[in-house]
């Protein structure tokens, strides 16, 4: 076992910036629960204001618009939730829109509101990830009450044009939603001008720390609130102010507002010098998703004759931490159903690895994943019975 730790898996989550950590840890010191309005109080509320004003700039948004959450799945199932109660409640309209490609967080939430007879429609992607808009356009009707799509997969890193199924959803005077989860502080990102109603984002994400998220509500909308049981966050999520976690969450959505542009051309450039060095060294690799049209660290192929658990465990034993595309290690035996989605195959799904690179990684990271690569490659290959 290597001593080496090359961490390429930045989609699944990234290290704490050490700036975050110190100033998340300076956020324990704050004692006073922010709802108080003694001493303590009023400095802890005004730690989260600051916060709050931090991430809006992030999205674009203005800081009132702005609710804290436990992340980006708490944020997912909240606009979910409200939209299904509003459904059976006032608006009349029944029907909810998604992709094929979106987070279990959305999937699995539509799936259990099919079980109580919410009708839910599907849009398919092509062979790139990017959402079947021709499709889209003809499924949106006056029955839709929202349409909800993720702004980048994390899988593939596809990222969708957010702005033209807003104006859709418009069109018909339906609500829009967008995961930003896997877009916010890797792509610009202005909620204001895609003109979504709702957007998610998530700490652990951006280099903040885990537990901690947000979700944008444009002004005007009322909700029903996921959590019920105090004011805290305009009456719309209970529970008691995380001060160290959302302090957290400001400084990240911070830095990487001011850090943006030479982040992303930074680790844009890491990802082609991964991805012409698969291609130049291995031979027979099918590169998953978008080729222009995706996030500046995610980079994911498939390596036809080897299986992706395999490759991830012979890295893993070198020092490089990956991501494959199935869902073996969390028990299932079922390939990506993100890539079975863009037309991919099963063999080439089970033998696909994610690489997704982050501002910490560096040149010699991957000129040392290209060292070990191709031998491991070549080795499952010659092992392999397919």
């Amino acid at each position: 076992m290597t001593e080496k730790n090359i961490y390429m898996d930045n989609n699944a989550t990234t290290r704490i910036d050490p700036i975050v950590k110190e100033a998340v840890l300076k956020g324990f010191d704050l004692s006073g629960n922010a709802s108080s309005m003694h001493g303590p109080g009023r400095a802890a509320s005004a730690a989260v204001n600051r916060a709050r004003i931090q991430t809006a700039k992030l999205l674009g948004a203005d800081p009132e618009e702005i609710i804290f959450t436990s992340g980006g799945s708490e944020s997912n199932n909240t606009v979910l939730n409200l939209v299904y109660t509003h459904m059976f409640t006032k608006s009349g309209r029944k029907r909810i829109i998604t992709s094929s490609i979106e987070h279990p967080s959305i999937i699995e939430t539509v799936e259990s509101f099919k079980e109580k007879g919410v009708p839910v429609t599907i849009i398919g992607v092509d062979t790139y990830g990017k959402l079947d808009m021709d499709a889209l356009r003809s499924e949106a009707g006056d029955d839709v009450a929202l349409i909800s799509i993720m702004m980048a997969n994390n899988e593939i890193g596809t990222i969708q044009d957010i702005g033209q199924a807003a104006e859709i959803a418009i069109s018909c005077g339906a609500l829009m939603h967008t995961d930003a989860v896997q877009a916010a502080g890797k792509i610009s990102l202005d909620v204001h001008a895609l003109k979504v109603d709702f957007a998610s984002i998530s700490g652990h994400k951006l280099h903040g720390p885990k537990g901690i998220g947000a979700l944008y509500i444009r002004k005007g909308l009322n909700i029903e609130p996921l959590i019920r049981g105090g004011h805290q966050e305009q009456g719309q999520r209970a529970g008691t102010y995380n001060t160290p976690g959302i302090i957290g969450l400001g400084a990240a959505a911070e830095i990487a507002f001011n850090e943006l542009v030479a982040d992303m051309m930074y680790i844009n450039k890491l990802r082609n010098k991964l991805y012409r060095g698969i291609e130049t060294l291995i031979p027979n690799v099918h590169v998953n998703g978008h080729p222009e049209e995706v996030l500046p660290g995610t980079l994911n192929v498939s390596f036809p004759g080897a299986e992706g658990e395999s490759i991830l465990l012979y890295l893993d034993m070198e020092g490089i931490s990956v991501s494959t595309g199935s869902a073996c290690a969390t028990g299932s035996l079922e390939p990506s159903y993100v890539l079975i989605a863009t037309g991919v195959g099963p063999e080439l799904a089970h033998g696909s690895i994610r690489f997704s690179l982050g501002k910490f990684n560096t040149e010699k990271e991957v000129d040392f994943v290209l060292e070990i690569l191709p031998p491991v490659i070549k080795r499952l290959r010659e092992m392999s019975t397919l």
